[in-house]
């Protein structure tokens, strides 16, 4: 189980906010844990240092593109960029440092899977370059894959055949667990556990991290096949519940690293 690094960018800064709370037509109902002084580069600089791959850069809305370039020139081939990313402009991210470019919205269409952008995201980076963000919120017994600033649900269910079928394109998941996400009130246990039962590729857990115990649940509950980001309780983010030196000692041993 590895600690994967974020840098969420939100009109041109590094901010940890409550992800639910986003919107595109107002951002009186954001709701902001963290804004901080620092740029994207130090960031990346930061997560060179710790040699801690497989991060993500996220684009919340527009105006964060020169940030997003700062941080991945920063750290080339060391982080994966997300945020209003498609067919057109994916290669140009790889171009500027990107190790892989994450999508989600893209790939939906009224609530569906758009096969078409599917494939023509494959075939524009490659698998191998390619990260399906399948964040979920649940209703009624099963955990929807959520779009458009996760305020808008598909009609795609995260389950073993979903899974099975989104991982013959990309080569990772990036799941966040919305309903918890950015409240630093826990995990979602039971995504978890399914998350870990289930996704056959590599695949990193974000959502209410909020100590150290809650990635030994992880780990636990995703039997070690789940990575996980932190974001709003690491202390660089302004949090109290666990500092980023715990964060990459618990990667360290979990990788077996000294």
């Amino acid at each position: 189980m590895r600690f994967r690094p974020c840098i969420d960018l939100h009109n041109g800064c590094v901010k940890q906010i409550v992800g639910s709370t986003l919107s595109d037509t107002s951002s009186a109902s954001l709701t902001t844990n963290f804004l901080s002084p620092h740029s994207s580069a130090y960031y990346a600089e930061m997560y060179k240092a710790d040699n801690l791959t497989g991060g993500h850069v996220i684009m919340l809305g527009s105006g964060n593109e020169a940030a997003a370039e700062e941080a991945l020139a920063a750290w080339p081939g060391g982080l994966q960029i997300g945020g209003g990313i498609n067919a057109l402009n994916a290669a140009d991210w790889l171009d500027k440092g990107a190790s892989a470019v994450i999508v989600t919205s893209y790939v939906f269409q009224d609530g569906v899977i758009h096969e078409e952008r599917l494939g023509g995201m494959m075939a524009a980076v490659g698998q191998e370059h390619l990260v399906l963000d399948l964040s979920c919120r649940k209703k009624g017994d099963d955990y929807y894959i959520v779009t458009d600033r996760w305020q808008k649900f598909t009609a795609v269910a995260i389950t073993e055949e979903s899974l099975n079928y989104f991982a013959s394109f990309c080569h990772e998941f990036l799941i966040h667990a919305v309903d918890v996400e950015g409240k630093c009130a826990g995990i979602e246990e039971e995504l978890a556990e399914k998350l870990g039962r289930w996704t056959p590729i590599p695949t990193t857990y974000a959502g209410g991290v909020k100590n150290l115990a809650d990635l030994e649940k992880l780990r636990a509950l995703g039997k070690n096949r789940l990575d996980a980001t932190i974001g709003s309780a690491l202390d660089i983010f302004g949090g109290t519940g666990i500092t980023y030196a715990e964060a990459v000692a618990f990667h360290r041993r979990s990788c077996g690293l000294s």
